[in-house]
């Protein structure tokens, strides 16, 4: 009889991180006066976002679409490994530990995050970690991105359906999962054990 493997799966931002790593990497891309701006213009958009009238989803898209529509996926990408050193400032020691802890027990840990492959893989891979699933943003034909989404946000149940891509037979795997928010709910759900990360006030 084969033993079950054992995976561990975390959320990023205010899981394995102590901020939103969105905001962070727009000041850092952009700074503060372009970015506050940004958001000050973006204010409609959000107010419809907390009145239901759009999802969270469309939301982040407009806000990704304002402030990098049109950039070089090959700048996009080195902003992003640019970033590493900050977004390792930004993370949260405890869980950070207990990663380490599944991967010193030979555990598959996995990276599943909403926030953009693109800033996440690299402060991952100062983690140890290789195996991240993120929101994707499309790359147009000439190397720009679009301002949309390639496939879904990784968020809520399309972080269930990415990690089942990878990881089909579930029967296989004993899941840990780690988050911090409503948007962890249906990985929480499908995992075996599961752990909210509650933030010091």
């Amino acid at each position: 009889m084969n033993q079950k493997r054992y995976i561990a799966a975390f959320d990023f931002d205010g899981t394995l991180t102590t901020k939103d790593s969105l905001l962070e990497f727009l000041l850092f891309a952009h700074g503060r006066v372009k970015t506050y701006w940004g958001l000050m213009l973006l204010a409609p958009a959000m107010a419809l976002m907390a009145m239901g009238v759009i999802d969270n989803n469309r939301c982040k898209e407009i806000l990704l679409r304002y402030f990098f529509k049109g950039m070089r996926h090959e700048d996009f990408e080195q902003l992003g490994s640019e970033f590493a050193k900050r977004g390792q400032e930004i993370l949260n020691p405890k869980t950070c530990a207990t990663l380490k802890k599944h991967m010193s027990e030979g555990h598959e840990v996995y990276i599943i995050s909403a926030s953009v492959e693109e800033w996440v893989k690299p402060i991952a891979e100062t983690l140890g970690v290789k195996n991240v699933l993120c929101t994707r943003l499309a790359v147009g034909e000439d190397g720009r991105l679009t301002g949309r989404y390639e496939g879904k946000n990784c968020h809520g149940q399309e972080k269930v359906n990415r990690l089942l891509e990878r990881e089909p037979e579930r029967k296989d795997y004993y899941l840990y999962a780690y988050g911090d928010s409503g948007g962890d709910k249906q990985m929480f759900e499908f995992a075996d054990e599961h752990e909210k990360i509650v933030h010091s006030s």
